[in-house]
C-alpha cells in the first residue's frame, strides 16, 4: 500500500477561527485587548488557577519565571551577583535554558530518568548549593514529573520551582489539571503545539502577588489599569523596568478558538497513545516510556526507546513516517560550555529515544502501519 508521509507535527486550526479573526482584524482593536481577555478567563477556567498572564510566546513565560525567581526584591532587579544558579534538565528545548543565562544565571544540570526523560530529584538535591534561586522541571511530551517530590525538595531548602510544561496542556497529575502546584508554570502555544495562537504562551503563578508583578512586566512594567482623569502612559510611576512580552488580540481570537477543541485533540491523542502501548508491550526490542502512576500524559509526544536508533529513524523516513528525537540534549552546545558536567542518563536518554507520530491527525489506519514498522524494524536491527 502506498502511503503518504505522516508528519510528527501538524498545526491545528479550528475552521471556524476565519471570520473571528477577521472580525478582529477589522476591528481597529489587535494590540492586548478585550479577546485576550477573554482567553484569559477561558483559561483560568481550564486550568482552575485565577493567577494566569498570557504572553507572547512560552519563552517569555519562562524569562518571567525566571526574573521573578532571581529577583524577589523588585527594588533589586537586574543587580545579578553573577553567582545566582538555576538547577535545570538539559533533555528538553534549548528555548527552556536560554532564559537562565539571559537573566544572569548560572545552569546547573540536573540528571534524568533514563527511559522517561524527566528530571530526576534525587540528583536535583545533590546539586543544590546556598546560590540555588530555582528548579526547573520539565514534563517531557506531556509526561509528569514527580511534581510533589520536587516542590517539597525546594520547599526545604527555600527554593522556587518552574514547570515547563510547554509539552503538557492538557496534562494531569494528582487528578487535577497543570498550572497550580509549583510556583510558576509556562505552557506554550506556539505552531505545533496541541492548542497553538499561531504563537503565545501562558504564565501561571500560585499568588496574587506574582501574579500583578508579572502582568506589569509582561508590558513594560506599566500599570495599563484605567483610572479616570489619569494619562496612563505618562503619568503612572514605572517601578520595576518589563519587556514587551504581552500577547495581542488576533493571536487571542485564533488561541480562543482552537482551544474549544482541547478535549478532543487530548482524547484522540491518548487513544494512540494507548494503542502504540500495547502493540509494543508484546516486543522486547522496544522500550515504552511508562507513563507517571500519579498523572496522565497529555501525549503531545510518543516517545520509545530502540537500539541502533539512528538507523530506525532513517529507515521510518523512508517508509513514509516522520520520526525525530525531537530536542537534542542541551548541554553540548557551545553556548552552554561553561556550564558541562557529567550526566550518565542524559547520555542513556539521548543515545536510544525516539518520538513517533502520535498526534490527532494520526488514523487508525495509520497508527496501525507505523506500529508494524516500527516493531519491524526493531526486531530487524536490535
Amino acid at each position: 500500500m502506498n502511503h503518504t508521509k505522516i508528519p510528527l507535527f501538524k498545526v491545528y486550526m479550528a475552521r471556524e477561527a476565519d471570520q473571528p479573526l477577521l472580525d478582529v482584524l477589522h476591528s481597529g482593536w489587535i494590540g492586548e485587548g478585550p479577546k485576550v481577555e477573554e482567553f484569559e478567563a477561558n483559561l483560568k477556567q481550564f486550568f482552575g488557577n485565577p493567577f494566569l498572564s498570557t504572553v507572547n510566546n512560552g519563552t517569555a513565560a519562562l524569562h518571567l519565571a525566571y526574573h521573578m525567581s532571581l529577583y524577589p526584591d523588585r527594588a533589586k532587579s537586574y543587580q545579578s551577583d553573577g553567582r545566582s544558579e538555576i538547577i535545570t534538565t538539559a533533555v528538553t528545548c534549548t528555548a527552556t535554558n536560554t532564559p537562565v543565562i539571559a537573566n544572569g544565571a548560572k545552569i546547573v544540570w540536573a540528571d534524568v530518568d533514563p527511559v522517561t526523560g524527566n528530571i530526576d530529584p534525587q540528583d536535583i538535591e545533590r546539586k543544590i548549593t546556598k546560590n540555588t534561586k530555582a528548579i526547573v522541571m520539565v514534563h517531557w511530551g506531556g509526561n509528569p514529573c514527580e511534581i510533589e517530590k520536587i516542590n517539597n525538595l525546594a520547599a526545604r531548602y527555600g527554593i522556587r520551582t518552574v514547570e515547563d510544561a510547554a509539552h503538557a496542556i492538557g496534562m494531569e497529575y494528582k487528578g487535577k489539571k497543570a498550572g497550580g502546584f509549583s510556583d510558576y508554570t509556562t505552557i506554550s502555544l506556539q505552531a505545533i503545539k496541541s492548542i497553538t495562537s499561531v504563537d503565545g504562551g501562558i504564565l501561571m503563578m500560585k499568588n496574587e502577588a506574582d501574579y500583578k508583578r508579572a502582568s506589569l512586566l509582561r508590558w513594560y512594567g506599566i500599570d495599563r489599569t484605567v483610572r479616570e482623569g489619569v494619562d496612563l502612559r505618562c503619568e503612572i510611576d514605572v517601578a520595576e523596568a518589563g519587556y514587551k512580552f504581552h500577547m495581542n488580540d488576533v493571536a487571542a481570537v485564533i488561541g480562543n478558538t482552537n482551544f474549544k477543541h482541547i478535549d478532543e485533540i487530548i482524547e484522540k491523542q491518548r487513544e494512540n497513545a494507548a494503542f502504540y502501548n500495547e502493540v509494543f508491550a508484546d516486543c522486547s526490542q522496544i522500550t515504552v516510556v511508562p507513563e507517571n502512576p500519579d498523572g496522565k500524559s497529555c501525549c503531545w509526544l510518543y516517545t520509545l526507546h530502540v537500539n541502533q536508533r539512528d538507523l530506525i529513524m532513517n529507515k521510518l523516513n523512508e517508509l513514509g513516517i516522520m520520526s525525530s528525537k525531537v530536542h537534542a540534549r542541551n548541554d553540548t552546545h557551545s553556548m552552554f560550555r561553561e556550564f558541562r558536567s557529567d550526566l550518565p542518563n542524559v547520555e542513556k536518554f539521548n543515545a536510544t529515544h525516539l518520538c513517533i507520530p502520535v498526534g490527532w491527525w494520526v488514523t487508525k489506519e495509520q497508527r496501525e502501519y507505523i506500529a508494524q514498522q516500527v516493531v519491524k524494524l526493531a526486531k530487524t536491527y536490535a
